[in-house]
């Protein structure tokens, strides 16, 4: 057993980090990390489904030494790259004007033994079933990496388009191949800290009576930020796997390309430790979450909504796709837009500075990883809904066509990765996590292709007369217990 810190004059943690966000001050982040030696007894999770367990680090199988000195070479090997895959020109999706800042697909190579993993992000709003499909079958092919072994997700940015313009694939496998010819001995760790940004999007409104798009602060809400954290074996940073489940749509109205906040603390953290690090984020159970902070969208859309009914359209219950309705050369909406992209911004500074708290005070490192890929699918009855209205009201179906869900579970050492391929919501991920057997165990969302599923309710959430729940193509009492159950199978056997 070997605790290391990789950092002098270590501050403990416990700390609230606050900041000014341009609209006012905020308290956004709290972190704090505690370590357990491999005999130790995992921390108790709490009771609320709204509070975020304490950081606990991984065990470690190196023997116990000067922290000063440089730990002991095991089996793991990690390598780390990012590509730049921002479309430009013709290749910008219809309505797109330009480009705020860059998209990347970042990937983290983990070798151990004959075994190669990869975890690859790329800053899109998903990856289709073809697009995986594609990436796959060439990183089989390329570099001997089988389907199992690869989590491929999306930052689901709002702003970034789908993964399926010209250049993505190649992107992603280039990507992937520069982090595999990039591996080198290395450790890792794990801990967790804590952010307040979020908040469940689905609330009744006290006049009406009825469910609408809005902060419920009393609603379910896993604050926990999930850090993994990779270096040599003399404390250089390589790359940091990060989880948070909070949509990505600050700049909402989807017309300008964007990273959002997630490219925002990706580059913020790979700025922060220098060298070539790569941070790599996914999506943790994010299909009822929102920003808290999202003022300036909810007031575009009223700019929207009385500009469309004043040309004799009622939109009050629908969402046009992109800027439409908005003119930009009015004085209101240019300040909201603005103030859409600082947002976005400071919200990444905020979750990198989180990261980083954790990443610095993580101290029980493990250099062997064993590493395991496994994939299934769950099968749940579809339904194809018949009438229109975007929440409030309960909508009309008819039988329609199954729904199939691909599940996933990368295993490295003691870090769970269980995967969902669609936006599940939080409390499908907080019922995961608290019963899942290990206990670092990090769900991920929109990995490994995309299901024709619509958002994955809880079952709970079956008669929310929300967005999610009506666009869904789910028939209730299915996809809940199938994942749960589907996932827990997944990480017994690995």
């Amino acid at each position: 057993m070997q605790a290391l810190s990789r950092r002098s004059g270590k501050i403990p943690l416990a700390l609230m980090v606050s900041a000014v966000i341009g609209l006012g001050g905020v308290t956004a982040c709290t972190s704090s990390t505690d370590s357990v030696s491999a005999a130790g007894a995992p921390a108790e999770q709490s009771a609320s489904p709204s509070a975020a367990p304490s950081t606990a680090s991984t065990s470690a199988t190196t023997a116990a030494s000067d922290p000063a000195s440089p730990t002991p070479a095991g089996d793991l090997q990690v390598g780390a790259a990012k590509v730049d895959v921002t479309p430009t020109g013709a290749q910008l999706p219809e309505r797109y004007t330009e480009a705020l800042d860059p998209l990347f697909a970042r990937s983290i190579a983990v070798r151990s033994g004959d075994q190669t993993a990869l975890m690859i992000t790329v800053d899109a709003g998903g990856v289709s079933a073809e697009v995986w499909t594609q990436v796959t079958d060439r990183l089989q092919t390329d570099l001997g990496v089988a389907p199992e072994n690869v989590m491929l997700g999306a930052t689901h940015s709002h702003s970034a388009g789908r993964a399926n313009q010209d250049g993505y694939v190649d992107g992603i496998v280039r990507s992937a191949s520069d982090a595999v010819a990039a591996v080198q001995p290395a450790r890792m760790g794990f801990g967790t800290g804590t952010s307040y940004m979020n908040v469940n999007r689905n609330i009744i409104d006290e006049k009406t009576g009825t469910w609408w798009e809005g902060p419920n602060k009393d609603g379910l809400s896993d604050k926990t930020v999930s850090v993994v954290s990779f270096e040599t074996l003399d404390g250089q940073p390589i790359a940091v796997h990060y989880n948070y489940a909070m949509h990505a749509v600050t700049n909402g109205v989807q017309d300008r390309i964007s990273a959002d906040y997630p490219g925002a603390a990706s580059t913020y953290i790979e700025d922060s430790l220098g060298g070539n690090t790569v941070a790599l984020f996914s999506s943790g159970a994010a299909g009822d979450q929102n920003p808290l902070f999202f003022n300036q969208t909810y007031e575009l859309r009223e700019i929207r909504t009385q500009d469309y009914a004043e040309r004799g359209e009622d939109i009050s219950n629908a969402l046009p796709p992109g800027g439409e309705g908005l003119d930009r050369n009015d004085p209101r909406t240019a300040l909201l837009l603005d103030q859409q992209v600082q947002l976005s911004r400071s919200m990444g500074q905020l979750l990198g500075e989180e990261v980083l708290a954790v990443d610095r005070d993580i101290e029980i490192w493990d250099v062997d990883g064993q590493i395991t890929g496994q994939q299934t699918t769950v099968t749940c009855p579809g339904r194809t809904r018949t009438d229109e209205g975007r929440a409030g009201q309960p909508g009309t179906y008819e039988d329609g066509e199954d729904v199939t869900i691909r599940l996933s579970l990368l295993r490295v050492g003691d870090l769970y990765l269980p995967g969902v391929d669609g936006e599940v919501f939080n409390e499908i991920g907080q019922r995961l996590i608290q019963e899942s057997p290990q206990k670092h165990t990090v769900l991920t969302t929109l990995t490994n292709g995309r299901a024709n599923s619509g958002y994955i309710y809880n079952d709970e959430a079956a008669g929310f007369t929300t967005f999610e729940v009506l666009s869904s193509r789910l028939k209730p009492g299915c996809a809940e217990n199938s994942i749960v159950d589907g996932l827990l199978g997944l990480i017994e056997t690995a």
